[in-house]
């Protein structure tokens, strides 16, 4: 995978559902990009199951650096939340957020039963996901008088660069959305034209 991309999810999909010795344990995956929604996704679940003992987490945030959670909510220490988040490094996703709830069924299922359940349940709902794999960009301005619109036109014809927007006035401006691993490249063919306002913002 190019050094400028990172995998994640865009929609919800159906929960995944795992049941050992009458406990029975419910997978759901949420895209999750900012911490202040954790507490809303946990209190709505807790809401559809109210019936249920545990609602165990993880999540990952972050492209570059990473921002890592593991929550076991009163199940034995790393038996819940560490399995989950496990699976999410697994799929080398980020910016998502795994909920287990688990009905306890009267049989305890011991350590290494909780932490198989936590896995699995937290698999079955990742496998269910539709993956996308998205492209870190960065933007650069580049300002013209007229005369050059062209050269940089050309430029931006031969490398198929994505206009974010732009102000086609006497003075022209455009906004370039490249990709990461480009950039450097990009902006040091429109800098050798020195005519040209070229700023990365």
């Amino acid at each position: 995978m190019p050094s400028d991309t990172y995998l994640t999810i865009e929609v919800l999909a159906d929960p995944g559902i795992f049941k050992d010795r009458k406990s029975k344990f419910l997978s759901y995956v949420f895209p999750f990009q900012n911490i202040d929604d954790l507490k809303p996704i946990i209190e709505g679940l807790k809401k559809e199951h109210h019936n249920a003992r545990h609602w165990c987490y993880a999540y990952r945030l972050g492209i570059t650096k990473y921002e890592e959670r593991a929550n076991d909510d009163g199940e034995p220490s790393n038996s819940a939340g560490n399995p989950i988040l496990g699976q999410i490094k697994a799929k080398k996703l980020t910016n998502v957020l795994v909920v287990v709830v688990r009905y306890f069924g009267g049989v305890k299922l011991g350590v290494g039963g909780l932490m198989n359940a936590y896995k699995t349940a937290a698999q079955l709902v990742l496998e269910k996901a539709q993956i996308v794999e998205k492209i870190r960009m960065k933007y650069l301005s580049v300002s013209f008088k007229y005369e050059d619109m062209n050269k940089v036109m050309r430029i931006i014809k031969a490398h198929k660069l994505q206009i974010h927007k732009q102000n086609l006035a006497a003075e022209g401006e455009i906004v370039l959305a490249i990709r990461l691993d480009d950039f450097d490249v990009i902006m040091q063919q429109f800098t050798q034209i020195h005519t040209l306002c070229v700023q990365a913002l």
